[in-house]
């Protein structure tokens, strides 16, 4: 793992040197350079923040599946459920205890 890191940094330092794209720096191979120097520089380089990343990440992706899974499932059983069809019998129960 350290030896592709170190490769990484080289090419890193060598794509992300001064005029290395040209003098606009518009052409898709040096936006893809600035795109990944940026996001080695800002989440890959110090380790806490890397890390912090990757959980932050993990949590809102298992918030989204979770309520993705959910609405899901109640699509799919709308109408089975006890909360669709709570209010029959709590009106059942309502009536017979008036009686």
């Amino acid at each position: 793992m350290a030896g592709a890191v170190s490769v990484f940094r080289n090419w890193v330092a060598r794509t992300a040197a001064p005029g290395a794209c040209g003098p606009t720096g518009l052409t898709a191979g040096c936006l893809r350079i600035q795109f990944t120097t940026t996001l080695y520089r800002s989440l890959f380089q110090r380790n806490a923040v890397y890390l912090t990343a990757i959980f932050t990440s993990a949590f809102a992706f298992e918030l989204a599946f979770d309520t993705a899974s959910n609405r899901v499932w109640d699509a799919f059983n709308r109408g089975r459920q006890w909360k669709d069809i709570k209010h029959r019998y709590i009106n059942q129960a309502d009536d017979e205890d008036d009686e």
